[in-house]
């Protein structure tokens, strides 16, 4: 295993994470199964576990608590918030009303005092920066917090986030975690150069494309992942987008046969080879697959393989764009690009909003 230092807090983690979305209802997988994952990634050298309070609506935290129960001061702990709680309006969000209670209840699940990594899951476009700067800050000076950090923010954001904090005295986001891997790489145009810029570490999520390419999908066969189960329309192969995705992973297959290695190892090593990426975020639903993706833990690139993937699918390209988390939302609301008409306007009207000659 190799480790890489978390952009500039000085902790170093390994460069395979292992993210703990399967453990319970959405992976179908049990607290014996997830504790002898966990295990086994320790064993291997993992030092990063990533989790979430809304993976099974606090499920997921309750197992990872129970499978790290005793050696707690040796693992990099992160967990997220933002993303609905329930029904309750205000179970969500980034504001410091439901930080403060999130982060409570985290604790309470994980049965721990502090958390090393905190995340807001998703930008929340109806609370200030400051307000949720402000929040994070206090409860890093309070210690139940080390670092904090987003996910999934589009790159506007994350600056805007960065001068929030220098412009109110605040602590700032040094994590971000996007969705990144061969076949969705839009972020390599924009959030990646803006984590360099500010020194951010990269937590990297779904570097197998949803299972995409962890060798289960492929030309001639039935797809019978346990996400294609969740998430049908991914998969649906008479889609064009899905098309085009299968012929990608079709011919890096052919490249990773080529250089000995399982598309696996080609996938993940792919990602930790950019270097603004400090870990890939593995999601194993099973010892198996956790085993599958260890293989890749010490995996180098040549800057030929690395040149062959370029020609497949093409530096900064999201071949399922639609999937994209982090899409400005004045892209997927009409409304918020138009600029609204008023009625009965006359010509100084016109003039005042830029319509005249």
């Amino acid at each position: 295993m190799q480790y890489r230092t978390l952009g500039r807090t000085g902790v170093q983690v390994s460069t395979l994470g292992l993210g703990a979305m399967n453990f319970g209802a959405i992976g179908r997988t049990t607290q014996e199964e997830a504790t002898a994952i966990v295990d086994d990634a320790l064993e291997a050298g993992i030092n990063l576990i990533d989790t979430a309070d809304m993976y099974g609506q606090g499920e997921s935290e309750e197992m990872v608590g129970k499978a790290i129960a005793g050696r707690r001061d040796d693992i990099v702990l992160a967990t997220k918030a933002g993303l609905p709680m329930g029904d309750e309006r205000n179970h969500r969000g980034g504001s410091r009303r439901w930080l403060v209670t999130a982060l409570e209840n985290s604790l309470r699940r994980l049965g721990v005092d502090h958390v090393d990594l905190y995340q807001i899951h998703r930008w929340d476009p109806a609370t200030s920066d400051e307000e949720t700067l402000s929040a994070l800050t206090d409860l890093q000076r309070a210690g139940k917090i080390r670092h904090f950090g987003s996910s999934t923010y589009p790159a506007y954001r994350i600056v805007q986030g960065q001068w929030a904090a220098r412009e109110h005295g605040l602590s700032r986001y040094v994590t971000e975690q996007p969705s990144y891997s061969l076949l969705q790489r839009g972020v390599e145009s924009h959030v990646l150069p803006v984590t360099e810029e500010y020194g951010m570490g990269v937590l990297a999520w779904s570097p197998l494309a949803s299972g995409w390419l962890s060798g289960a999908v492929r030309r001639g066969r039935p797809v019978t992942t346990s996400r294609a189960t969740l998430a049908p329309d991914r998969f649906d192969l008479a889609l064009p987008a899905n098309q085009a995705r299968l012929d990608a992973v079709e011919r890096l297959a052919a490249v990773a046969d080529g250089a000995g290695l399982t598309l696996i190892q080609l996938a993940l090593g792919f990602v930790t080879a950019h270097p603004a990426v400090t870990s890939a975020l593995i999601g194993p639903r099973t010892r198996d697959h956790l085993h599958s993706q260890l293989a890749a833990a010490d995996t180098v690139l040549s800057a030929d393989v690395l040149d062959a993937v370029d020609a497949i699918v093409a530096p900064g390209t999201d071949l399922a764009a639609h999937e994209k988390h982090d899409t400005p939302p004045a892209l997927l609301d009409p409304a918020l690009r138009r600029r609204r008409v008023t009625e009965g306007r006359g010509a100084e009207g016109r003039e005042a909003e830029g319509e005249g000659n």
